[in-house]
């Protein structure tokens, strides 16, 4: 029979999370109705932009405002003048540098999760093959067909995670075929007729052309959020689109603008549909509340554009008896609170920091294991850089435990 002491280490080893596997499935097709963890409305921490040569400045220069396109614009326009940002790894780099500023410091210090927006959307997403009735919804848009790579670490009580990309990975993003290379500029150049350096009084009619002018995708401008899933306090960086009329200093005037082939057909609305759920996720998790879709002609003109509130897109969904974004929420909060169980237990057992890779399977769930230090996969996380694991180090000597200096007795009997 176990004293006190070592049944209390115990209790705490199992919460601690020396018992999880490291393995996650996806949710189960009958599990039935789900009570979905709270989440509390983000709240803005700060805004940033980056220039035309992809400079990170604490302003508001890159912030657009939203305005009514033409109908019929084409979205190939000034096509072959397209300044494209190069692939890059996702890392937090431009997050974690404004973790540093006043204006966030205290919520960095609290924070469970770091990450952007499109890794919470990842796994919020993968839910949905679970949570949909009619899995002939579940398509490109939702990025199941191929499985994809994370990193993360658990550094100081805070868990970071970013997207994995690998050289092979950014030459396969970057080598796009010509169709889907024109589909992707089509979606930038609708932001490019949406949008204005300054506010226009409501209805204001489209002047001339509309055109924004070239699509330099080295501009964003950029919002860092607040907020809680559950228990868990998560600080998320994301692109903002524009705002309408005024910005008020949080997400409450957000716009995310979205493009999508014209619906003919019942295939053309079920496609539609099924995007329904990332709009959703993408929005909802930054507090966005309208989406602005512009649905384009087969030879890529604007045909109309149509205002979505966020919320009615869950309204939607389960009249259709399709996703339910209280599956998706509930899912994600899982994985986190798993991820932080596990990584948790590991890192207190060794000074050294940990990188851990997370890998998804489609129609299996998500791997966890440990990379280990000086093998070639660990060396490509940090490619070279000025990094402990895939955080700068300048950021990791700044949130790493700091082991407290030694009373001279000790110090001379080690």
């Amino acid at each position: 029979m176990m004293d006190q002491t070592a049944e209390d280490a115990w209790v705490e080893a199992q919460l601690d999370g020396h018992d999880l596997p490291p393995f996650i499935p996806l949710p189960a097709l009958n599990q039935g109705p789900v009570e979905p963890p709270p989440f509390q409305r983000p709240l803005a921490l700060l805004t940033f932009s980056y220039t035309p040569e992809r400079k990170l400045v604490w302003d508001d220069s890159a912030m657009k405002f939203y305005k009514n396109p033409p109908l019929n614009a084409p979205l190939d326009r000034d096509y072959d003048k397209w300044i494209k940002r190069p692939e890059e790894r996702g890392r937090l780099d431009g997050l974690l540098r404004a973790l540093r500023r006043k204006a966030v410091r205290p919520e960095a210090a609290r924070a469970d999760v770091v990450t952007w927006r499109g890794v919470m959307t990842k796994f919020v997403l993968l839910s949905s093959l679970s949570a949909a009735s009619n899995l002939e919804i579940i398509t490109a848009p939702y990025e199941t067909r191929e499985g994809w790579d994370l990193n993360a670490m658990f550094v100081n009580d805070c868990l970071y995670i970013e997207e994995h990309l690998n050289d092979a990975k950014l030459r396969e993003k970057e080598n796009m075929t010509p169709q889907h290379r024109l589909a992707s500029y089509y979606g930038y150049a609708f932001e490019s007729y949406c949008t204005t350096d300054r506010p226009l009084p409501p209805g204001y009619p489209p002047q001339g052309d509309g055109w924004g002018g070239p699509v330099d995708t080295n501009v964003q401008w950029c919002s860092v959020v607040k907020t809680k899933l559950g228990n868990l306090r998560i600080i998320m960086g994301a692109e903002v689109d524009c705002v309408r009329d005024k910005f008020t200093g949080q997400p409450d005037t957000f716009v995310e603008l979205k493009t999508s082939q014209v619906i003919r057909n019942q295939r053309d609305e079920q496609r539609f549909e099924s995007k329904m759920l990332k709009y959703w996720a993408q929005s909802y998790l930054l507090g966005i509340p309208e989406v602005i879709v512009g649905f384009r002609t087969q030879d890529g003109r604007i045909a109309n554009v149509q205002s979505f509130q966020t919320l009615d897109f869950t309204k939607m969904a389960k009249q259709r008896g399709e996703w339910d974004g209280g599956v998706c929420l509930e899912f994600g909060f899982g994985f986190l609170t798993h991820m932080l169980r596990y990584t948790r237990f590991a890192q207190k057992h060794t000074k050294d920091p940990i990188v851990w890779r997370i890998s998804f399977k489609p129609g299996s769930g998500m791997t966890i294991r440990d990379l280990d230090f000086d093998t070639p996969e660990y060396d490509e996380v940090v490619n070279g850089e000025d990094r402990e694991g895939f955080l700068p180090n300048s950021y990791y000597e700044h949130v790493r435990p700091q082991t407290p200096e030694l009373e001279p007795e000790e110090a001379e009997m080690e």
